[in-house]
């Protein structure tokens, strides 16, 4: 299956476990998603609206905007997710067979956090803030789901001022453990720094430049053996480190390598022609 058919099919799964995770988890307990899902469950708990279209209508203008800054496959991929979403609410019924809002905010944000969290790692999103949130992640390096989580406060802050503080807090519960479970799934934003020693200095540069990451040539010398190799450094996500592994397998299987968590990088981490 290519990616882009594996794209469509994971963005259909994934919208309909968010669907699952609001109608089974969240809004029988009169709970937040946050984000434009939170104010349409809002609205829509105050007003006996239907939840699900007023996520359809209040996600257009928002998926407009992706249109232009972040790309066409993207938004496709968000509004067919939009669509699934608000299509599944329909058909799936709100029944409360969890009976403590405790354990429903947890396995809420669980659910709409595996939903989301598959549906941005394949190149869509769930509509929304996901899509601020990734406007915003392309100008600074920060994680996806923190910014997400940041931006649905102002919701939750509102439930509270209406009078539910509870509710609020349940809800801000589970829209934190949604927000790790999609840092944990679409890990595009956490970097790691691999240092490779090795014989194939030319070969393996060819290969790493296409990722597209910058990589650093390090004159080295072993201390036992006094020899003089080449050690490559580059920078890249824990996303594309299974490709770096099949690279550096190919070109040369006796390579040492050195893999470490980055916790910042500064200046230029995309290498640009």
């Amino acid at each position: 299956m290519s990616r882009n058919i594996a794209g469509y099919v994971v963005t259909v799964i994934g919208a309909a476990i968010v669907a699952a995770g609001f109608n089974l988890f969240l809004v029988p307990h009169l709970l937040l998603s946050g984000g434009v899902s939170g104010i349409a469950m809002l609205i829509g708990y105050y007003s006996e609206t239907n939840i699900g279209v007023l996520y359809f209508v209040l996600n257009l203008p928002i998926m407009l905007w992706g249109w232009f800054i972040i790309g066409r496959r993207y938004i496709i991929l968000s509004i067919l997710s939009v669509i699934i979403t608000s299509w599944m609410m329909q058909l799936i019924t709100v029944e409360k067979f969890i009976q403590d809002p405790v354990l429903g905010s947890v396995f809420g944000g669980v659910v709409v956090g595996v939903g989301t969290g598959i549906t941005l790692r394949f190149g869509g999103s769930t509509g929304g803030f996901d899509i601020i949130g990734s406007i915003l992640t392309r100008k600074r390096d920060f994680p996806l789901g923190m910014v997400i989580f940041l931006l649905n406060g102002f919701v939750i802050l509102i439930l509270g001022f209406l009078g539910n503080w509870d509710s609020a807090l349940y809800s801000m519960l589970s829209i934190y453990i949604a927000s790790k479970i999609v840092d944990n799934i679409h890990i595009r934003h956490i970097k790691v720094t691999a240092f490779i020693i090795t014989n194939e200095t030319k070969k393996m540069v060819e290969q790493l430049l296409l990722l597209p990451r910058g990589v650093t040539i390090i004159k080295t010398q072993g201390a036992y053996s006094h020899k003089e190799k080449d050690m490559l450094m580059t920078v890249t996500t824990r996303y594309e480190l299974a490709e770096l592994r099949k690279i550096i397998r190919e070109i040369d299987q006796k390579a040492f390598v050195n893999i470490v968590e980055t916790v910042g990088v500064f200046g230029e981490f995309t290498r640009k022609n």
